[in-house]
């Protein structure tokens, strides 16, 4: 990627500040000097002093030329897609402003790990945008630092991405810092084991209060295979990685089929002509395939000296993110359900008009937070209610949280209560979609997941056609699965799971 990476940054140099004169700037093109204001300040006349030598700020400056605001686009900004010779993919959206926000999203997580790879996911997280073939990591940073670029890295069960925020002049050099960053890690031993050291002592830190960790739990307990694998990695795990483990899991989950580069804020021509060259480097293999994941459900419990109750109750949501309608009626269900803690504070954003703050956290004192939650990965997922409540009123806690499932899974939807859902979930999509890295983001994990990027104009109208219907059976489905249940804290008074399945 040498030459490739010398060729883009000669190409990207900018214009020199000894030519800023030969650049025409219609604000500094004055037609005469503009006469500075010689009568005195209320100020300077009451007290003294020196006559200020600025216009008055109260008049427009004579000869300068304003020019007019920028036009609102027309239509919205379309998503265009190119696939390279080798199967990966390049796919941005034009969005107005000076900033750009461009990443690398790979298909493969914890899912993808073999036993001698365990954890490796979670350490190529913390070793994102460190030392390259071609580049040591000072030299990685002090590039970020040149075009004032922020840099993050994070992984989950079945994707990775790489993102760069910078300034939209600035797309030749972060594309190849990305590239290079992500395609040519160097995984030199000595900073893995540093890495791998400081992650570890992390782990033990979190492992000391099992709260922490109770979603991880959750994932352990309810699935069989890929997707039960942990993604925080353990010190046990961190202990056996080194160098060639991650080497190996790159070059065995990094594959051509599996990358998509999305960006939003640029061209979608110049994009194609910064990342094809690079891209096209990498090898064209569908690459290793992930362990299946079979739904069990099951229970998990941790006796800490804890005064409360942590629980969390979950169900299999079957079809994933693929299966578009059921997804947009569990994420309605989701804000419908809604919840917090029961010191929250705000208006109907913060969850306080949702199903479980009216109907839980205000009507119950011993319940210090409920909250519905999804965890959805391609072709399944989890549904459920996180809870917290004194330890006395652990069996409590359970009946109502059971109870609220039940009832939209009875149809026991006002309305009212499912139109404001609905609105809310509209409100979050235009809310996130006004930021370029989550547009990005959109673009490239939608791409991994559909194989394109599906307007949100699509989603919306998914959105308004959902009846309170749609949400009972989803609810009423995910029922019939077993029950994913997770204790942590006092459980002097956590009922036993077969009493807990046998209210469903």
């Amino acid at each position: 990627m040498g030459p490739v990476s010398n060729a883009l940054r000669v190409a990207a140099r900018g214009v020199s500040t000894s030519s800023l004169s030969a650049i025409g700037l219609p604000a500094l093109a004055t037609t005469a000097a503009t006469p500075a204001s010689t009568a005195p300040s209320f100020l300077a006349s009451l007290f003294g002093g020196a006559v200020s030598t600025m216009p008055p700020m109260d008049q427009p400056l004579k000869g300068l030329f304003i020019p007019d605001a920028p036009l609102a686009p027309t239509t919205a900004p379309k998503t265009h897609i190119t696939t390279l010779a080798n199967g990966a993919k390049i796919a941005s959206e034009d969005t107005q402003g000076a900033s750009l926000a461009v990443g690398l999203y790979i298909a493969a997580g914890s899912k993808n790990e073999t036993p001698y790879t365990v954890g490796a996911s979670h350490l190529l997280e913390r070793m994102a945008f460190r030392a390259t073939t071609n580049r040591s990591s000072f030299r990685v940073t002090r590039e970020a630092e040149v075009i004032g670029a922020n840099m993050l890295a994070s992984a989950s069960r079945e994707q990775m991405a790489y993102t760069v925020d910078c300034l939209r002049t600035n797309l030749p050099e972060a594309v190849e810092l990305l590239a290079d960053c992500v395609m040519n890690p160097k995984f030199a031993e000595h900073e893995v084991g540093k890495v791998a050291a400081s992650l570890k002592a992390e782990m033990s830190e979190l492992a000391a209060n099992p709260t922490n960790l109770i979603m991880e739990a959750v994932h352990s307990v309810a699935y069989n295979g890929g997707h039960g694998a942990p993604l925080i990695a353990t010190p046990a795990a961190l202990a056996n990685l080194n160098g060639d483990c991650l080497r190996q899991f790159v070059e065995s989950n990094y594959t051509a089929p599996r990358v998509v580069i999305a960006a939003a804020g640029c061209s979608h021509a110049e994009l194609v002509r910064v990342a094809e060259p690079l891209l096209s480097q990498l090898p064209a293999g569908l690459g290793a395939g992930a362990r299946p994941s079979v739904y069990v459900g099951g229970d998990y419990r941790v006796t800490t000296d804890s005064p409360v109750t942590s629980i969390v109750l979950a169900f299999e949501f079957a079809g994933g993110w693929k299966d578009t309608k059921k997804a947009t009626a569990m994420t309605v269900l989701n804000t419908l359900l809604g919840g917090g803690g029961s010191f929250s504070a705000g208006g109907p954003g913060k969850g306080m008009y949702s199903r479980l703050y009216t109907r839980v956290l205000n009507r119950y004192q011993w319940a210090q937070n409920c909250t519905a939650f999804h965890s959805v990965f391609d072709d399944t997922g989890l549904i459920g209610i996180t809870a917290v409540a004194d330890a006395q009123h652990a069996g409590d806690m359970l009946k109502v949280m059971a109870g609220e499932m039940q009832a939209v899974a009875s149809g026991k939807i006002d309305t009212k209560e499912l139109e404001r859902a609905k609105a809310a979930t509209i409100s979050s999509i235009y809310m996130n979609l006004e930021s370029k890295a989550v547009v990005a983001e959109d673009i490239g994990r939608q791409i991994l997941t559909y194989g394109e990027r599906l307007p949100p104009a699509e989603f919306i109208a998914q959105v308004k056609a959902i009846t309170a219907e749609d949400l009972t059976a989803i609810a009423a489905a995910a029922l019939k699965t077993a029950p994913t249940l997770c204790f942590v804290g006092d459980l002097s008074f956590a009922p036993r799971y077969e009493d807990v399945k046998a209210m469903f």
